[in-house]
């Protein structure tokens, strides 16, 4: 059975009344920690103020720091299909891992994400799509609403696994 870690972010507004949630975009923290990522992810005072509706840390941890049915501020600039504002219609969900710049521009290599990470994430998914009409189409990755300004989940992502939920 999924627990879920409640760890409120004040960082988010509600959806315009006709948005409907269709979509999951994932991301990745890039930072080293989890605590990290909570920090910002719940900084009301940060310049850029972000949050995302769930983390997953590496361990298979579910963290929810913003209620599904309201506004996270996750994709930024964006846009799916001719739609703009994908914070609008999307639930965002941000995988503990070091990405690019606490990963990749450390080490020459890509950060994996182990498999009690992927697990709880597909779980998450499953709980979401049965919640909510997402498809499996419509999960999708931040460089793919934002591929001008955003590689997350990046290259070591094993979509295939999650295709196959």
């Amino acid at each position: 059975m999924m627990k879920i870690i409640q760890y409120p972010s004040p960082n988010f507004n509600e959806r315009p009344l006709a948005a409907k949630i269709d979509c999951v975009v994932l991301h990745y923290t890039d930072v080293a920690t989890l605590d990290e990522a909570l920090q910002i992810l719940t900084d009301p005072n940060r310049e850029s103020r972000v949050s995302c509706h769930y983390v997953i840390d590496e361990d298979g941890s579910i963290y929810q720091l913003v209620p599904a049915e309201k506004r996270a501020w996750h994709a930024g600039v964006s846009s799916l299909e001719g739609r703009e504002n994908v914070n609008d219609f999307s639930i965002g969900i941000e995988l503990q891992n070091g990405g690019y710049y606490a990963g990749y521009a450390l080490t020459g290599s890509w950060p994996e994400f182990p498999d009690a990470q992927i697990d709880a994430l597909k779980e998450l998914l499953n709980h979401l799509m049965t919640k909510f009409p997402i498809t499996i189409e419509r999960i999708v990755g931040h460089e793919h609403v934002a591929p001008k300004l955003k590689i997350d989940p990046g290259p070591a992502f094993p979509w295939g696994k999650i295709r196959k939920i």
